[in-house]
């Protein structure tokens, strides 16, 4: 599996009594589809995995399969705090017609290099699925290192790498390895011209649940080579991008769905609403953005 373009972790939206609200969830993956994306990627962190029951998970996987009808690749996030039950979200993930996994460390163990090279060795070995690796330290508490990426880099379904460190050096340093056979994927908002710039074709951007149809722009000049048309492109989003990053990047990232006519609704525990002040700033750059 080898992708170009935008993949949207994809939000999950709720109702106002709580509930997975699957209209809206098929709304979106139907915008995200116009709007030029390669693929979406359900049941990730912008996606809020970890607060969903087992029915709500499948629900999401579901209702996501069923709205992209085959038109582009759907990723199953399968991170989980067990190597275990990442494997039974492998197999459901199969089970539901997905064409690929991605997989950080499980986050609170803190494992050493040994154990998650054993980690991802185990789950690739139990799915004929492509994974990508997710690398998130200041999520899971612990970096994939270089040389455990190179390594597992050749097991044949351990295709690429989110990499979402915060840290281009670091990126830098994988892409100029050139590993065969296996892509470096964007997985930091705020660095992705970088990213572009060195070659890498690929973006997994929460911010693409706000920005899909120009983040698919910005990939297509980056592949042409009109590296003012991405600098542009980076440049208007990039206040609205900043202010994510910066902090409630799930609860900015729905509240941004509003552009599409979607109302996404709020985050679960353990995160909290925005306050009203905190949602009208965020709303106002979105609105200078428009202007």
């Amino acid at each position: 599996m080898h992708i170009e373009g935008i993949l949207v972790p994809i939000v999950t939206p709720f109702s106002d009594d709580g509930s997975v609200n699957a209209d809206a969830l098929r709304q979106l993956v139907g915008h995200f589809i116009q709007a030029g994306v390669a693929g979406i990627v359900a049941c990730g962190t912008t996606g809020e995995y970890y607060a969903l029951d087992e029915a709500e998970r499948e629900l999401v996987l579901r209702t996501v399969a069923d709205a992209a009808q085959g038109r582009v690749k759907i990723i199953a996030g399968i991170n989980a705090l067990s190597t275990p039950q990442s494997i039974q979200y492998a197999r459901q993930a199969q089970d539901l017609g997905y064409d690929g996994l991605m997989l950080a460390t499980p986050p609170y163990s803190l494992p050493e290099q040994a154990g998650i090279l054993r980690h991802f060795r185990t789950v690739a070995a139990a799915t004929p699925l492509p994974i990508i690796l997710y690398d998130f330290p200041q999520r899971v508490g612990v970096q994939i290192a270089v040389e455990t990426v190179i390594e597992l880099a050749q097991i044949p379904n351990i295709v690429g790498i989110k990499e979402s460190s915060g840290n281009f050096n670091r990126a830098l340093h994988l892409i100029q390895a050139r590993i065969p056979d296996f892509q470096i994927i964007s997985g930091s908002d705020d660095m992705a011209a970088d990213f572009l710039f060195w070659g890498v074709r690929c973006w997994i951007s929460g911010g693409a649940n706000v920005f899909p149809a120009e983040q698919v722009q910005m990939v297509r000049a980056a592949i042409e080579g009109r590296w003012d048309d991405v600098r542009r492109l980076m440049a208007g989003m990039y206040p609205v991008i900043l202010a994510m990053e910066s902090g409630d990047y799930n609860q900015k990232a729905k509240l941004g769905c509003r552009r599409h006519g979607v109302e996404a609704g709020t985050v679960r525990l353990p995160l909290a609403p925005l306050s009203d002040a905190d949602a009208q700033g965020f709303l106002a750059a979105l609105d200078a953005y428009q202007a």
